[in-house]
This record gives C-alpha cells, sequence and structure tokens, in this order.
C-alpha cells in the first residue's frame, strides 16, 4: 500500500478530520512536515503553513524560515511566520529549550486558529512513529504512568498528529520517490537534548538485542491506548467516591482512601491534577498516619491533614494584600469575595448570620483597611470584655490550616473590627446609645 492511501486510511479510521475541514500545518522544513505537506495536497486536503523561528541556529534559523516561504509559496497556501526569543523565555520561566520552544509554538498555533478570519479547523503535526518511540521510552523511564506509556495520541482537542503509522524511513523515501528537498536541523545530531540521545544512542543499542524492538514498542502503545481507557475509567469512579468539593478545596476522608485498592496509584492520580509529583505521593501517604496539621506543598496547593479528612487546597500568597475602603464606597471586590457596604438608623433587630456585620458608626473612621490576618492580631470577641489573640480564636473554632489562611480582617483605625464572615468585635456592637450603623455583607463572586 503506498503512503498516500495508508495516510488517508489512517485518518479515517482514527476520525482524525473531514475531507472539507481546512487544516493548518506546522512545518519546520525538515523532511517529516515537508511530507507531511506533499501528503496533505495529493490527498486533496485545504491547508495553510504555519513556520516557528525560534531563533537558536542564528543564520539556518533564518534559513529555514526562507524555505518554508518558498513551499508555501509553491503550493499556494497561506503562510504565518512567528519569531520568538526562545533562549530568554527559557531563562525567564527557568524552562529547558525545548519545553519553551514546545509552549510557544503550541500557544501560537492555537491563536491562529482561534481567529475565526483564519477559517482553520485543526493544528497538524508531523510526529511519526519513530517520534511516539522514543515518547514511549523516555515517559517510562520518567516513571509518567500507564497515561506516559500509551505514547503521543493522534488527536487531542484540536492539535492532529496523522503520521504516526509511518516511520521517518518511509517519510524520508516518500520525498525521495517524489523528488522533494527539505532542510536537515544539524541540532538533531546532537545528544545534548534528551530526545536525541534516546534517538541516536539508546534504540540502536535495544534493537541489536532486540531487532524488533520498534515494532514491539508500537503495539504496546495500541494495547496501552485500550488499558488506558479502561484505568481512566476506573479512576474516575474512585474520584467519585472519595472526593468532595467545598469551594477552592477537596476533602478527602481518610479511612475511605486507607481502604481503596491499589491505594498508591489512586493516590499519585488524584495528586498529579495539584501539581505533587509522583515522587511526592509516598510521602503524601504518611500524612494518612499523621497527627492533624501536618501538610505537604506543590508548586501550586497544598494537602493538609485536618483529623479525619486529608484537604487540598490552592496555596495562597504570602504577601498581606490589602484594600482600602472609603467612605462613599459600597462594594469592594478582593479575593474571598464582594463585600457590599451600606449605612442606615438603628436596628431594632441584629442580624446574626456571620456574612453580615452591622456596627454603631459612631467609633469608625474611614478609610478602612480590608487585609489579611497575621501573627500578633487581636480583638475583643462579642460578649467578651477581654482581648484574645486571633491565632487562639482561630484554635477555639477548630480552624484548619487552610481555613485560616483564607481569613481577613476590617480595620478601622488600627483597631479590627470585623473578622470578615467570622465575628465582630465587642467595641464596635449596636449599643442602647447606637444612632447610625453601617452593614458590610459578605458575597461570593463564583
Amino acid at each position: 500500500m503506498d503512503l498516500v492511501t495508508s495516510f488517508k486510511n489512517f485518518i479515517k479510521t482514527e476520525n482524525l478530520f473531514l475531507a472539507k475541514d481546512h487544516l493548518l500545518l506546522a512545518v519546520s522544513g525538515g523532511v517529516d512536515s515537508v511530507v507531511l505537506c506533499e501528503l496533505c495536497r495529493q490527498a486533496g486536503y485545504e491547508f495553510a503553513i504555519a513556520h516557528c523561528n525560534f531563533q537558536l541556529r542564528a543564520e539556518e534559523s533564518n534559513k529555514d524560515e526562507a524555505f518554508v516561504k518558498e513551499l508555501a509559496d509553491k503550493y499556494g497556501v497561506a503562510f504565518f511566520v512567528q519569531k520568538f526569543d526562545t533562549e530568554k523565555y527559557a531563562e525567564e520561566n527557568k524552562l529547558s529549550i525545548q519545553v519553551s520552544a514546545r509552549e510557544l509554538r503550541y500557544e501560537w498555533f492555537k491563536e491562529l486558529i482561534s481567529f475565526t478570519d483564519n477559517q482553520l479547523s485543526y493544528i497538524l503535526t508531523a510526529h511519526h512513529a519513530d517520534d511516539n518511540i522514543e515518547t514511549i521510552l523516555m515517559n517510562f523511564f520518567k516513571g509518567s504512568g500507564i497515561n506516559g506509556i500509551k505514547g503521543i495520541l493522534p488527536k487531542q482537542n484540536r492539535i492532529i498528529r496523522p503520521l504516526l503509522f509511518a516511520s521517518k524511513e518511509q517519510l524520508r523515501l516518500f520525498a525521495k520517490e517524489n523528488t522533494i528537498g527539505y532542510r536537515e536541523d544539524s541540532s538533531n545530531n546532537s545528544d545534548k537534548y534528551t530526545r536525541n540521545y534516546f534517538r541516536n544512542q539508546l534504540i540502536p543499542g535495544l534493537q541489536k538485542v532486540f531487532p524488533q524492538v520498534e515494532e514491539n514498542l508500537l503495539n504496546n502503545a495500541n494495547r496501552f491506548r485500550e488499558i488506558n481507557v479502561i484505568y481512566q475509567s476506573a479512576i474516575d469512579q474512585s474520584k467519585q467516591k472519595l472526593l468532595t468539593k467545598q469551594g477552592t478545596e477537596i476533602h478527602i476522608p481518610v479511612l475511605k482512601l486507607l481502604k481503596t485498592e491499589a491505594l498508591h496509584t489512586v493516590l499519585y492520580e488524584i495528586l498529579k491534577e495539584f501539581s505533587f509529583t509522583p515522587h511526592q505521593t509516598e510521602e503524601v501517604k504518611k500524612l494518612l498516619y499523621s497527627e492533624s496539621g501536618k501538610y505537604m506543598e506543590s508548586a501550586t496547593h497544598r494537602i493538609l491533614r485536618n483529623r479525619k479528612w486529608l484537604i487540598v487546597a490552592p496555596l495562597i500568597s504570602k504577601e498581606l494584600a490589602q484594600f482600602l475602603i472609603k467612605e462613599d464606597d459600597t462594594e469592594i471586590i478582593f479575593p474571598e469575595g464582594e463585600l457590599v457596604v451600606s449605612t442606615g438608623s438603628k436596628m431594632d433587630k441584629l442580624e446574626k448570620e456571620n456574612l453580615v456585620a452591622v456596627l454603631d458608626t459612631s467609633d469608625i473612621h474611614f478609610p478602612l483597611l480590608l487585609r489579611k490576618w497575621k501573627t500578633g492580631d487581636y480583638f475583643y470577641p462579642l460578649g467578651m470584655p477581654k482581648k484574645k489573640k486571633l491565632s487562639r480564636f482561630f484554635i477555639d473554632q477548630k480552624m484548619s490550616l487552610n481555613e485560616k489562611e483564607k481569613i481577613w480582617v476590617l480595620e478601622s483605625n488600627k483597631k479590627i473590627i470585623w473578622i470578615i464572615g467570622k465575628r465582630i468585635d465587642d467595641r464596635f456592637k449596636i449599643k442602647d446609645s447606637t444612632i447610625k450603623t453601617i452593614r458590610f455583607e459578605l458575597r461570593s463572586t463564583e
């Protein structure tokens, strides 16, 4: 079977796109992407070409750009090009060059197809069978689990890889038979990058022991794709039984989690969504047997043991954000919601809801300060003649670490008048002598 027929069959079998769809081809100028262009032409698909100049190989990068532009002119299709300062992006974001290039190109591709004027349906990349083999091995050695060793998927949202059925050698042969010119990337010969090491050193070494290693790995990838469907279904069922969402937090019952089969795997699948690494899974398991208050953090979240629960919550900035409230302000948006302010005359009946505070205005001086609580803060809890530190008040309220970190206070003239959503200060309560009141209400912005 010729490559064009195999190409069309693969697209049909995997249900990648329709003949009427207008495609955006990511073209570097190498043999893979140039062959992809020719296959699309011979198959009769409409396409445009996009090229990323990462400016990593000086003049060679500019020559790649010029070559791809000529290719677009040859096919008479729209040509999009973008120059990136990849090294600067990598340095600023503390990423490798390869990861930086991937983030930059995919973000740009998505922008291109988001413009309705371009009338583009899908992004097509030229990943082939050899790329898939390298990815499977890299993910296996990184310990990424079943989700990683299923390999590259032919379709993920609007990104399509229609060459996964073909080897690099088949693409080279097609280029030769059709007299197709292409650019050689000199960096592909360097083992500086991890993928190149797998391509140039590891896989050839494995072939000496297992000549059919590439074919076997691709067959395994197909099996693991199907296994992954079953696996994800089981994981989703476990998550549904274990996870309860409360606002921005996820609550997990410790006893129920301990009874879960394949505990380590289920815990890993729960944690990875919150930026925890595979290596942290074992440490998090220790929280199941620890005392209340122990926690672990990822780059974005904290998981806390709080009595009979594990609580996963976003990390809150340690910076003490604050907002000034002027006398004529009626609503203030802050990280925990919206604070609505109104004034009135003395009320006969006090509102007891924690989300509302009605106070005597006689000792309240503007501007007010809305801020996060901090160590050393104290107030006079309603109904109590003595002051109490907020930290002690939180202990009495049996508040978890995550709950405490979300607490904001309202302050007048360096005195706390309300712990938002919890308790007002006794000094500012409505008295018999009260004439005017001010009302604060905390509302959710979700």
